[in-house]
Order: C-alpha cells, then sequence, then structure tokens
C-alpha cells in the first residue's frame, strides 16, 4: 500500500484502473456526497422512517427523497409499508443485505474523522456486544486474523 511512509514516485504508463473497473470509483459515484452517506447512517442507526430522518439530518424534504429513491433503486434500501393506528400508510427504509454490508466502510470513515477531524470526543462508537470493548475497523485475512496496513498492496490487474 502506497502512503506517506514509502511512495515513490508516480510511475509513468502504471496500469491505469478504468473508472468503471473500479469498485472503489463505483461506490464514490453512488455514494459521494454527503446526504446519501448520511442518509445510510441513519438507517444503520436503526432510523427508518422519513420524517424521522428528515429531523435528524435536517435537510429538505425533495433532497431525502431523491437520496432514499436513489439508495432504494440500487438496492440499499427497500421500502417497507407501516401504517400507525388512525394514520395514512407511509414507508419506512429499511437497509438490505447490500445496505448493511456498507456498515464496515462506513464504521472505518467514522473512525477515521474521529482520529484526523474530530477536536472533542466521539459521539458514537463501535464496542463488542457482550464485553463493551471498543472495536476499531481493519484488514483481515480470510481467516479473520488482523493484518497491518504495511502488510497490504494494492494488486491492479
Amino acid at each position: 500500500m502506497a502512503y506517506s511512509d514509502d511512495a515513490g514516485p508516480d510511475k509513468l504508463g502504471a496500469t491505469k484502473v478504468d473508472l468503471g473497473d473500479c469498485g472503489m470509483a463505483q461506490a464514490a459515484m453512488l455514494l459521494g456526497d454527503r446526504w446519501t452517506l448520511l442518509v445510510v447512517r441513519e438507517a444503520l442507526y436503526g432510523v427508518t422512517r422519513f420524517d424521522s430522518m428528515k429531523t435528524d439530518l435536517g435537510l429538505p424534504r425533495s433532497v431525502l427523497s431523491n437520496r432514499l429513491k436513489r439508495l432504494t433503486d440500487a438496492g440499499v434500501l427497500i421500502k417497507r409499508p407501516y401504517r400507525e393506528p388512525g394514520q395514512r400508510a407511509r414507508h419506512q427504509y429499511v437497509l438490505t443485505p447490500m445496505g448493511v454490508d456498507l456498515a464496515l466502510p462506513l464504521i472505518a470513515l467514522m473512525q477515521w474523522g474521529d482520529k484526523h477531524i474530530r477536536k472533542t470526543a466521539p459521539a458514537a462508537a463501535i464496542v463488542e456486544r457482550r464485553t463493551g470493548a471498543p472495536l476499531m475497523a481493519g484488514l483481515a485475512k480470510s481467516d479473520g486474523a488482523p493484518v497491518e496496513l504495511r502488510n497490504a498492496q494494492f494488486r491492479i490487474g
């Protein structure tokens, strides 16, 4: 993995990864604005109703509607009807397995922000359910054994 400790000069003619073939680029195209990420964050926190999301995030109705439609069309969320007694039917927006898989990258993003951007104590943490011990996002082998970033690299092709 190239980072500040070992980054050399750019390699002229290095293998180019087309944006259409890059999972990171494709994810950025779907999730790459703050409102979309924050809508997914709300769903991960268990907030699934339109009005609750709108109140929590403080964004315009049209922006929330647009982001929910995009995430639903992409398969990140599904719409489920519900009805409060005496009220009309409404929808809640629930994470699909694809949406739940966003938890780890968003936890990593949160932990990066807590480490490098926040000036105060974090508002939320990820802890082990049984013990309450803090957890950190990281790299692991397929058997679950942790791997340090300095021992990883991008392999193109």
